[in-house]
């Protein structure tokens, strides 16, 4: 029983490493975030963009003159208070960490400078490893 629970602890570790660490270093670095943006929402999807595969990038700001940044990318989008923005896979791979679960989606107010920042999460597999399989047998019980 002891073993389980160590091989978890390293699974968990694991995630930390590949999920959280690259956005609380990215809210760290952030500074405060101020009262005034905190309505921030964001999501991801999956869709077709020309003969490519694109991550959809929404969500919603209070003020519109709010500056999006992707994984500390400023990006150009679309809409006022509703948003979005499409991007290449390619593009977030290159941004993020290996094997990330999640991109860190922050509006910076370019006056003030202050930022609010939300853990939007990616689709399931979406920047993973494709691991090829020569055969895969199921047994029933």
């Amino acid at each position: 029983m002891h073993k389980v629970l160590f091989d978890l602890s390293n699974i968990f570790k694991s995630a930390i490493r590949t999920t959280l660490a690259p956005a609380l270093a990215a809210m760290a670095l952030a500074g405060t975030a101020s009262p005034a943006l905190a309505e921030t929402t964001a999501s991801t999807k999956l869709v077709r963009c020309g003969a490519q595969d694109c991550l959809q990038v929404s969500g919603y700001r209070t003020n519109p003159g709010l500056i999006v940044r992707l994984n500390g990318n400023d990006v150009e989008v679309e809409g006022k208070h509703g948003w979005r923005v499409e991007l290449p896979v390619e593009t977030i791979r290159q941004w993020s960490a290996p094997n990330a679960r999640a991109i860190v989606v922050a509006l910076r107010d370019p006056l003030s400078e202050q930022q609010d920042i939300v853990v939007a999460d990616l689709p399931i597999g979406l920047l993973g490893d494709v691991t090829a399989l020569a055969s895969l047998e199921v047994r029933a019980p």
